[in-house]
């Protein structure tokens, strides 16, 4: 028989499990299939991309307690049109932001065609868009060669105090 470590196998369960015939071992069994099944479920994480804050179901190290997780959230936005050369400043509304994550947007411009924020030319220094975060704004600063943004979603993932 080979082991490996805990973290190598992943929230996976089996698809086929056998029961004893005898009831105190199918208890026993069907307690332990159930408590593995609300773990790996939990261990997921939740693809829900919303425009109201929900928790995505990551956890997140925690060097001040080791043995407390960190819980993970995420939030999506609509992006309004914005013209080449000019920038969005979009309040987020979450309070206690300790550190992002993740964050992205993807856009249509008038091209048309489908790009995802940040964007940079390899060509044209002024064909890019840039974002960042502050406590309170999502910040879209659109070069004056890229397209006009006629719409778009930006996606924040964060840990919070």
């Amino acid at each position: 028989m080979t082991f490996n470590p805990g973290n190598s196998l992943g929230p996976f369960l089996p698809i086929n499990q056998t029961f004893s015939q005898n009831e105190g071992e199918f208890h026993v069994q069907i307690t332990n299939r159930d408590r593995d099944i609300a773990r790996n479920i939990n261990d997921r994480e939740i693809a829900l991309y919303d425009l109201a804050e929900v928790p995505t179901g990551q956890q997140w190290f925690n060097s001040a307690n080791t043995q407390v997780k960190r819980n993970g959230y995420r939030k999506a936005f609509i992006l309004p049109a914005i013209t080449s050369g000019n920038s969005l400043s979009l309040a987020h509304n979450i309070v206690g932001i300790t550190i992002m994550t993740r964050y992205w947007a993807n856009v249509i411009t008038d091209v048309p065609d489908f790009r995802q924020i940040p964007y940079a030319s390899n060509a044209l220094a002024t064909d890019q868009v840039a974002m960042r975060i502050t406590s309170t704004d999502i910040l879209i600063a659109v070069g004056v060669a890229f397209p006009n943004i006629t719409s778009g979603i930006a996606v924040l993932e964060y840990l919070k105090s």
